[in-house]
């Protein structure tokens, strides 16, 4: 599983990166947020795609895992 940490970035950096992440395949893909704008933008990016997603509050943030 790859790990894309973007904790403490502004958007729309984290969504780039997820970008970039889900471009190298099929593979889950585990993203690091701060803020709850971004955990909701990163789901959204993934789901709008035909992805699936989980959330886990860490305590700096967020881990999303998008399958």
């Amino acid at each position: 599983m790859r790990e894309v940490d973007a904790r403490g970035l502004s958007c729309p950096e984290p969504l780039m990166l997820t970008a970039e992440a889900l471009k190298s395949g099929n593979d889950p893909v585990r993203v690091l947020v701060t803020e709850p704008h971004q955990k909701m933008n990163v789901e959204k990016f993934a789901k709008d795609h035909g992805r699936k997603t989980s959330v886990t509050e860490i305590e700096d943030g967020f881990a999303v895992v998008i399958e």
